[in-house]
């Protein structure tokens, strides 16, 4: 009989990129919807104007402006991506707080990275960042069979993946959806907001991840 592979100790902790482990709402979102817009623009042929609007709806409805564009007008899931997310000097826009590399050092416990980002600008954005070899692994959109969060689909193929159990999990998120999804499963949610109250499906709300270490009793860690 196939022994199955030994588990490691302790929690698991599954980050989110954009606005969680970075703020991307100075530069990269920006530049990211400018992009979107612009794509479908093009490739749509209608006015800017217009293409924002549909922009807007498809990410409001399905969570992702990409999935709109695949069911609705055949777009090619892999050039939508590799265009919307080709940045002038990525290093420029990308905001790097100088404790985020100890306080990662200092959780116990695996970590990776969902994402619904690209695989090739996650791992920029983490080299970037200087943490990249903190992770185990950047399950990215292209990884969830571009069902991406809060799909619980994506989430079970990280599951599988990696072979977590969603009770040792622990979901990182700036994004109430996400993190209700991440409850559903059974993992335990961080929301990283400033906001001073936190809906049921939260089990810590911190302003910082610099917070995070200090959360460890709370979350029963």
């Amino acid at each position: 009989m196939r022994r199955r592979p030994r588990v490691a100790p302790g929690p698991v902790w599954i980050f989110d990129l954009d606005n969680t482990l970075h703020d991307a709402s100075i530069h990269v979102f920006p530049h990211l919807n400018r992009s979107m817009t612009e794509y479908v623009a093009r490739h749509l042929s209608i006015d800017r104007d217009a293409a924002d609007a549909l922009r807007s709806h498809y990410w409001k409805r399905y969570g992702a402006t990409l999935l709109g564009l695949m069911r609705h007008h055949d777009v090619n899931p892999h050039h939508f991506l590799r265009e919307t997310h080709a940045f002038p000097s990525l290093a420029d826009a990308i905001v790097r707080h100088g404790l985020l590399r100890p306080l990662l050092q200092r959780l116990p416990g695996r970590k990776f990275v969902f994402s619904n980002a690209p695989v090739h600008y996650s791992r920029a954005v983490l080299h970037l960042l200087r943490v990249a070899d903190l992770f185990d692994d950047v399950f990215s959109i292209e990884h969830t069979g571009f069902r991406p969060k809060p799909d619980p689909a994506g989430f079970r193929r990280l599951l599988r993946k990696h072979r977590l159990h969603p009770r040792r999990c622990v979901m990182v998120e700036d994004n109430l959806t996400n993190l209700r999804a991440a409850k559903r499963l059974g993992m335990k949610t961080v929301w990283v907001d400033a906001s001073a109250r936190a809906p049921r499906h939260v089990d810590v709300n911190i302003r910082h991840l610099t917070q995070l270490p200090g959360m460890l009793r709370r979350l029963h860690l």
